[in-house]
């Protein structure tokens, strides 16, 4: 590939001899250090304000650039694609209103601790943050900015542009991980600055916990006759030291983010059934739980009303101490050094039991297997698939996921699960495509709701622009399903605001050329998926729930904190 220079050379002159510097704009620094540091992958939306970056990055040919078709669908790619990638996500914004589209997918890279570097703009310095009605300019874009990132930096002056990217990227990879907001201004971008070449992503930090906290710890583990691990996103880095936890003689659960963190076929582990009656019953026998990397999330123990042994908590954000629940001990510390240090202070094997997890488990899948009525087939055509294939699972918040999804189909590893943590409908599509862009040796699988689709259907153009590798099953039942189950539950059966008007998507599929097929007899499901995994690109499978039928259990949300009643 011919790339064109695009770099001016100034000269120094010194008392001795002259020194040829090369230089280039700051829209060219910013797309060689992104390679330099390597990223391979962009995702965001081109615009006037960002233009220097993205030319720079098409000239250099070193980082592939995914055309959102929205900044909200770019910003959820590049979570997604950090987390299945397990490393930066990287998405590029314009300033003012394009900056304000990415924000509820920012906020859900915020939920989920996802290492996103938003790199986004400003208009020209001289009339930054002086509400002159410059064009694309708001009023208090940075206070948008800083509520949905882990932080915020902005660039003033061009000689600390690279320094400044450095620092940011840096800060969304360092525990507890989250999105980082970079901001720069047009006029900083064509700005010339010295060239320079980086040897690659700074090395990041992990904290180390305090060795007497561990031997604390470790003592109280000795004693224990049922210690648990309780494991959230926050422990996906510690799997192999959470199993061999589990190995010697410890109980688990997760949260749906910590899932696989332990195999989920482990005979000690409950994987993310962490609210059945089956669970609480085994909460009540435990007499310690080690909560590692998780936030004890309402909707995962009924807005933490629901019962736990005692607790002691590891969390590399020292500010989510006994947040949600009392504890008796707190270890700042990373996930993986801290279970690792566990591990070198205890017995080959503890003197436990932990007979009754495996049965427990069992009860609570067959439980909610036969709450799924004729999806029970789907649903198991999709577990056995994608644990066996390895492939990554990535579900919008709709009610096929809240009953299924979310906890029966299996994960073969904790970064291959993809969910909209936050709870916001309509980031399926591109999360899907984001994960199916991480470099999976495997087609992703994508589960959507009809109504969530509506919210980002043009990202279906993004997906066969990119011939992204992923099958979408679209479970379309026309209308809100679980705000529908809930009027029946709670308001009369007035189903208000629910019953929306659904596209025809085989003609959507039609018109962005997406293979599409319908499925009205549930029994065509199974064949219809293997051909979907043995093809290239993407494709969607579209449910026909209204010719199917209804779940056999109705999914009216989250439990209102009724003791013992399951998710």
């Amino acid at each position: 590939m011919n790339v064109m220079k695009f770099c001016v050379v100034t000269v120094e002159r010194t008392d001795t001899k002259e020194h040829a510097v090369p230089t280039e704009p700051v829209g060219d620094a910013i797309a060689r250090a992104l390679a330099d540091m390597g990223v391979t992958t962009v995702f965001g939306v081109i615009s006037i304000h960002n233009m220097p970056i993205l030319d720079a990055i098409a000239r250099h040919g070193r980082i592939r650039f995914v055309p959102a078709r929205g900044e909200a669908g770019a910003m959820n790619m590049a979570d997604a694609y950090a987390r299945v990638s397990r490393s930066l996500g990287v998405a590029i914004t314009s300033t003012g209103t394009a900056a304000g589209n990415a924000a509820g997918s920012q906020v859900e890279a915020l939920a989920a601790g996802s290492p996103v570097l938003h790199i986004t703009t400003q208009v020209d310095r001289e009339f930054v943050d002086r509400d002159r009605a410059a064009i694309h300019d708001v009023p208090r874009q940075p206070n948008m900015l800083k509520a949905i990132s882990k932080d915020y930096m902005r660039v003033w002056e061009p000689a600390a542009a690279i320094e400044s990217l450095i620092a940011a990227a840096r800060e969304a990879l360092t525990a507890p991980t989250g999105p980082v907001t970079y901001e720069i201004p047009i006029d900083v971008q064509r700005t010339n600055v010295p060239q320079r070449t980086l040897a690659g992503m700074p090395p990041i930090a992990r904290q180390s916990p305090d060795d007497a906290e561990l031997d604390v710890l470790a003592d109280r583990v000795r004693k224990a006759k049922r210690p648990m691990l309780w494991l959230g996103g926050g422990a996906r880095s510690a799997a192999d030291a959470a199993t061999a936890l589990v190995n010697r003689g410890f109980g688990a659960v997760t949260s749906t983010n910590g899932r696989a963190v332990v195999p989920e076929g482990h005979p000690h582990s409950l994987g993310a059934f962490n609210m059945t009656r089956e669970a609480m019953e085994i909460y009540a026998r435990a007499d310690l739980l080690i909560v590692v990397g998780s936030r004890l999330r309402g909707n995962e123990t009924q807005n933490n009303r629901m019962p736990l042994p005692p607790i002691v908590q590891i969390d590399a954000d020292p500010t989510q101490a006994a947040r949600n629940y009392p504890v008796e001990q707190f270890i700042a510390a990373d996930a993986k050094l801290a279970l690792e240090g566990l591990l070198e202070r205890l017995p080959s094997q503890l003197d436990t039991d932990l007979a009754h997890i495996a049965p427990a488990r069992e009860r609570s899948e067959a439980a909610l297997r036969e709450g799924l009525g004729p999806y029970g087939t789907l649903a198991d055509t999709i577990n056995d698939r994608v644990f066996k294939g390895g492939h990554p699972w990535v579900r919008d918040v709709t009610v096929s996921n809240s009953t299924f999804g979310n906890r029966y189909v299996r994960l073969a590893a904790p970064h291959l699960g993809v969910h909209a943590l936050g709870g916001g409908i309509g980031q399926g599509i591109a999360m899907g495509i984001g994960a199916a862009l991480a470099g999976a040796p495997v087609k992703t699988v994508t589960l959507l709701g009809d109504g969530g689709t509506q919210l980002m259907i043009g990202e279906f153009a993004t997906a066969v622009e990119m011939q992204a590798d992923m099958v979408f099953v679209l479970m379309n039942d026309k209308g809100y399903g679980v705000i529908r189950n809930i009027q029946d539950a709670q308001y009369g059966g007035r189903h208000v605001y629910s019953n929306i008007l659904t596209p025809d998507f085989a003609l959507v599929c039609q018109s962005v050329g997406l293979p599409h097929e319908l499925i009205s007899d549930i029994a065509q499901f199974t064949a219809a998926f293997d051909r979907a995994l043995a093809t290239k690109g993407p494709r969607l499978i579209e449910i026909d729930m209204v010719a199917i039928g209804p779940f056999s259990h109705s999914f009216a949300g989250p439990p209102a904190g009724a003791a013992g009643k399951p998710t």
